[in-house]
């Protein structure tokens, strides 16, 4: 094969029981034009979209931008996305009315994650009966099922079950998913790196997906050992850049598995070497590892679209690594204390470094004309507005990524307070094709996204 010559866009590498996808190369121009895409640009990278969720509102003090208009100097909690301001847009005056309690009494935190994504009001039960809306992402993975190896990828950083009471009288369930396949159907998120790895990776029948497992536990063997012979070949027959692009992707898996062997690497009651439950104790490191897997699969076009709950709704967790032992919850109700409302600020800037991370992740990807963030719509937010307040308006919501000329990045756009968070997820559907009139309580497309 010449470098001028296309290779289909869903080259595999293959080996036993496993298939790994490969990236957008120069030499897949040409042939994506063939199939239906979320891409606007025929014949050029697919669009994707990423909802990112954080609990228990913000200190909003922190969050919103001095001024409208050009992105300036970030407030605190955004300053570590400063190199990253051209690539972000921060909303302003967003809001889930669905959220409040609307006469069922207390409970903002079940609803706050129930309705980021549906924007319809839940029943209040913690039995089997619930009922919320179909969530927007869950729109666009059944639109475009069909064009990718997963329809979509619910991920997460902390456990959580879809049974029981965990919110005066509100499921679990509405707590610790914002991803809804129906109004009944919550879709439990993957909170294990190793089990996320292995999902986009395994490939064949089931007993050589097991045989291939086997030999990768009981030798210590990367999954690329099992492709290598695929990868010499094609690596001889493209040109120069999509040569580097292969070795680099090839190069960020390896990487990826060595960080998921690393968090339990201690020896069994025989002296043995045991393979890692591959959950880092680390929040930073965990983020870490899913935002790198959730780049992957947009990068080899597994999946566009996704979700990722840095943690559930009303998390309590601490965090030792920021000397913070008091639970998130627990100092998001600060009451304007002090010394809570420094950690809960510290919270805040943490959880906007990881978003930092991964950004510049999908942003180092080199993807037709641009790069991979700039073919990406992700919204970062949370369904609650001030944490302790429990506000369900005013939410702190940016988006990062152009989404293909969707959206005209580096700038404070404020709205009338009240203005639907769904106006802004109908206009994404909208653009990337979904043919919809409403979502949840929309009331129309929001303007001004673009200049």
């Amino acid at each position: 094969m010449k470098p001028w010559q296309a290779i289909e866009r869903r080259t595999f590498l293959r080996g036993l029981g496993t298939a790994v996808a490969l990236p957008w190369l120069d030499a897949m121009q040409g042939s994506v034009a063939r199939a239906a895409t979320l891409a606007p640009a025929a014949g050029g990278p697919p669009l994707r979209m990423a909802f990112l969720y954080v609990p228990n509102g913000m200190h909003m003090p922190d969050w919103v931008p001095h001024n409208e208009g050009p992105l300036g100097v970030l407030p605190p909690t955004l300053a570590p996305l400063a190199k990253f301001r051209n690539d972000i847009t921060v909303l302003t005056g967003l809001s889930q009315h669905q959220g409040n309690a609307l006469g069922d009494g207390a409970g903002d935190h079940a609803r706050a994650a129930s309705v980021f994504l549906t924007g319809e009001h839940p029943r209040k039960t913690d039995g089997s009966d619930i009922r919320v809306g179909v969530s927007v992402d869950q729109l666009a993975a059944k639109h475009f099922e069909g064009q990718t190896r997963f329809a979509s990828l619910e991920l997460g950083c902390e456990d959580g079950r879809l049974a029981g009471s965990c919110d005066s009288g509100y499921s679990c369930s509405y707590s610790n998913s914002i991803s809804w396949r129906s109004s009944t159907t919550p879709n439990g998120k993957e909170v294990n790196p190793r089990l996320v790895f292995n999902r986009l990776f395994a490939r064949g029948e089931s007993s050589q997906i097991a045989l291939s497992q086997a030999q990768r536990d009981h030798e210590q063997r990367s999954i690329l050992d099992f492709v290598r012979d695929d990868a010499k070949r094609l690596h001889g027959q493209l040109g120069q850049g999509d040569r580097r692009r292969v070795d680099e992707y090839l190069t960020s898996i390896r990487d990826i598995e060595r960080r998921i062997d690393k968090p339990a690497e201690q020896l069994d009651s025989e002296g043995a070497l045991r393979r890692p439950a591959g959950i880092p104790d680390r929040f930073d490191e965990h983020v870490h590892l899913m935002g790198d897997l959730l780049t992957i699969a947009f990068q080899t076009d597994a999946t566009r679209v996704a979700t990722l709950m840095f943690s559930n709704e009303g998390s309590n967790r601490p965090y030792p690594t920021l000397d913070i032992r008091e639970g998130h919850h627990s100092i998001s109700h600060h009451d304007n204390a002090v010394d809570k409302v420094t950690n809960i600020a510290k919270i805040n800037y943490h959880h906007v470094e990881q978003l930092a991370y991964l950004l510049g992740r999908l942003k180092a990807v080199p993807e037709g004309e641009g790069n991979l963030l700039d073919n990406t719509l992700l919204v970062y937010g949370s369904g609650i507005g001030d944490g302790n307040r429990h506000n369900h308006d005013d939410l702190p919501v940016l988006v990062a990524g152009r989404g293909q000329g969707f959206i005209t990045p580096g700038r404070h756009v404020v709205y009338p307070q009240g203005t639907p968070l769904m106006n802004l997820f109908l206009t994404m559907l909208q653009h990337v094709g979904v043919p919809c009139e409403s979502a949840g309580d929309s009331t129309g497309t929001l303007p001004m996204l673009t200049v």
